[in-house]
């Protein structure tokens, strides 16, 4: 019998050690390059450009910052709306009801521009030392539709590194790490980091498409207390009120937060100081994000159900109301497309000529009864997809269905 020492020394056993390490490898890059390819948008056929956020700040021309902007121009004139998503990539709601917008608009008044994926660059990273999933997964007509699930922050891969402190375009000074974090760095800088420019674009998207209304779509754990909220600049401060009573009336309770004129860098803030529009922020409760939860998987993205929130809420240590239905992102999306319409309506009755008309968005109840995927396209479709380390990404159709309860859908 051939002792250890004589495998050791094969050159065949060492050239299959080198060739299988070598696949690996491959297989290992192909699967983190992966993760820098966006995820396919499926416009409506109402669309009328799609432009790049580089087009607005050419700075940002091939760098991980760009990022699609959709433009949907009505037959009649009228005011104009800015919806952004993705402004902080793990937070799926925000950019889910952006993309529902994509893939479903029609406007007939004024216009609308959508950016789903604010921070590009956040999109091809996970929250580190978490146990994130890379991606969950959607039912739609014929298949599932597989998403990203990013990170708070710019990839550090694309900026870094962090400063000890960071003093914000705006003046504020905040942790170093906040310096990629673009809820932080407007209103940006056009010859700043990749974050600042990135801020910069989006002011120069307002600028340059004459955008009068903002609403920049978030989410935050259910243990803080700005969540199920409207926070408003002053410029947007009757329309937040009418549009909370709209809401109210609906069965859907929301929280007025004024923007604070001291927290700097923010969207609400800044793009109402240095972009003029009436700016508001919109906020939805995310289990996964939040310090209380269990195990983070595809599942929690999509039902939002934690056995841990569940004892939290029993225990009142939370800021919404929490049963064993959990917080859907159906649930989720649903309260920012109502959000959205609320307030548009509430535009046309303060300002009737900058009224934003539009057509083909689903009705907020029917996606809390069919789920997200009903009102996707189908795209590629054709099953489930991995989440990249071997689990498969979460195929609930948008979450689990809830009959309306007070103060929720």
């Amino acid at each position: 019998m051939k002792g250890i020492g004589h495998w050791r020394g094969n050159r065949l056993t060492a050239a299959a050690s080198l060739l299988l390490g070598a696949m690996i490898g491959l297989l290992s890059v192909s699967a983190f390059r992966g993760m820098w390819e966006p995820d396919p948008v499926f416009p409506s056929p109402w669309l009328t450009r799609k432009a790049m956020l580089a087009d607005y700040h050419p700075a940002l021309k091939n760098t991980p910052g760009d990022t699609e902007v959709f433009v949907f121009e009505g037959g009649e004139p009228g005011g104009s709306l800015l919806v952004t998503g993705g402004v902080h990539a793990n937070e799926a709601a925000g950019f889910m009801a952006a993309l529902l917008l994509v893939e479903n608009l029609k406007v007939e008044k004024g216009k609308v521009v959508v950016i789903p994926r604010a921070n590009a660059s956040a999109f091809t990273h996970s929250e580190p030392q978490e146990g994130s999933p890379q991606r969950y997964g959607i039912e739609v007509p014929g298949g599932v539709r597989s998403f990203r699930l990013g990170a708070r922050l710019t990839n550090p891969v694309h900026q870094w590194p962090d400063p000890s402190l960071f003093r914000t375009p705006a003046g504020q000074i905040v942790a170093g790490a906040e310096a990629r974090n673009l809820n932080r760095c407007f209103p940006g800088r056009p010859r700043g980091s990749l974050t600042e420019q990135v801020a910069w674009g989006i002011l120069e998207v307002i600028r340059q498409e004459g955008i009068g209304l903002g609403i920049d779509l978030h989410e935050s754990s259910p243990e803080y207390p700005v969540i199920n909220a409207i926070v408003f600049h002053e410029k947007a401060a009757e329309m937040a009120a009418v549009a909370q009573m709209d809401l109210q009336f609906e069965g859907l309770d929301f929280r007025l937060e004024a923007s604070p004129r001291n927290l700097r860098g923010l969207s609400h803030r800044e793009w109402g100081d240095h972009g003029g529009i009436r700016a508001l922020l919109l906020e939805t409760p995310n289990p996964v994000q939040g310090r209380l939860k269990g195990r983070p998987t595809p599942e929690l993205v999509v039902t939002g159900r934690d056995p841990f929130y569940l004892k939290a809420a029993g225990l009142g240590r939370l800021f919404i109301p929490y049963d064993t239905a959990g917080a859907p992102l159906s649930w989720r999306v649903a309260r920012h497309l109502a959000a959205v319409e609320a307030i548009l309506a509430s535009l046309e009755e303060v300002e009737p000529d900058l009224a934003v008309a539009w057509s083909g968005l689903p009705e907020w109840r029917a996606v809390v009864e069919q789920g997200v995927g009903a009102f996707l396209r189908p795209g590629t479709g054709g099953g489930p997809r991995t989440d990249g380390g071997g689990g498969v990404a979460g195929q609930a159709g948008g979450g689990a269905r809830r009959p309306p309860q007070p103060g929720r859908p």
